[in-house]
């Protein structure tokens, strides 16, 4: 990420432009019903923070929801679940616009009366303005993972970076599920090869390799831990650099 001070800072923000990747469960309720209004209200803090005080470009990639339930064709539940992130999306929308920060988003899902249509060069000029772009509906097709639509919108947008943000205490990536083996270690780096030759659970192996073709670095990070967003962004030494 850069040459960092002794605190692991760095002089200036490692990207300009980045995608930030929130999987579904992420903002979830406690109860497991509905959004939880507390985080969706603590992710548009930091989003608003690093937008407005360190000039960093950001999108916003927002992930399927639990799958549906077994036995669902898989089509139809892939469309249940695109529809899904332009809801959650426009929840994150609002909480940003209470903050102060002006937000589009964009659908491949076209739902004219509530989102614009995605268009990349469109999107680029919102983020110029100094505008959050939220990504929903996926690439509009079913059967593409969420990992490789945040890739592909990450290569669209020439962001230099994608930050997958994780939940439930996991804070990078591991040798092992962490939650399952107490000897499980972290990375602090690992290249793209590594993760695939050792089958870690970063993003799918379609997404890697189309990020190490496409020279897009990826942070895994614990997105729930407060200040973590602006910590990545300030270069400090957060989670997991996969490059």
């Amino acid at each position: 990420m850069g040459e960092a001070s002794p605190d692991g800072r760095a002089p200036h923000p490692p990207w300009k432009r980045v995608v930030l990747k929130l999987s579904g469960e992420a903002l979830v309720s406690p109860t497991g019903f509905g959004l939880d209004t507390d985080i969706l209200d603590q992710l548009a803090s930091e989003i608003v923070d690093v937008r407005q005080n360190l000039g960093v470009d950001i999108a916003v990639w927002r992930g399927l929801p639990a799958a549906a339930s077994s036995g669902m064709d898989r089509a139809q539940a892939d469309y249940i679940g695109m529809i899904a992130t332009v809801m959650n999306g426009l929840a994150l929308q609002d909480a940003l616009e209470r903050a102060g920060q002006p937000t589009r988003v964009q659908t491949a899902v076209e739902m004219p009366k509530i989102a614009e249509p995605y268009i990349r060069r469109r999107a680029i000029r919102h983020l110029e303005k100094g505008r959050v772009v939220i990504f929903a509906g996926g690439t509009g097709n079913p059967f593409f993972t969420t990992d490789t639509t945040a890739a592909l919108r990450a290569a669209e947008i020439d962001a230099e970076a994608i930050l997958k943000g994780t939940h439930s205490g996991v804070d990078g990536v591991y040798s092992a599920d962490p939650k399952e083996d107490p000897d499980a270690t972290r990375y602090d780096e690992i290249s793209y090869i590594e993760v695939i030759n050792l089958g870690l659970k970063v993003m799918d192996s379609t997404a890697i390799t189309f990020c190490m073709d496409n020279r897009i670095p990826i942070v895994v990070f614990d997105v729930l831990a407060k200040g973590n967003v602006r910590s990545v962004l300030e270069g400090r030494r957060v989670g997991t650099l996969v490059g």
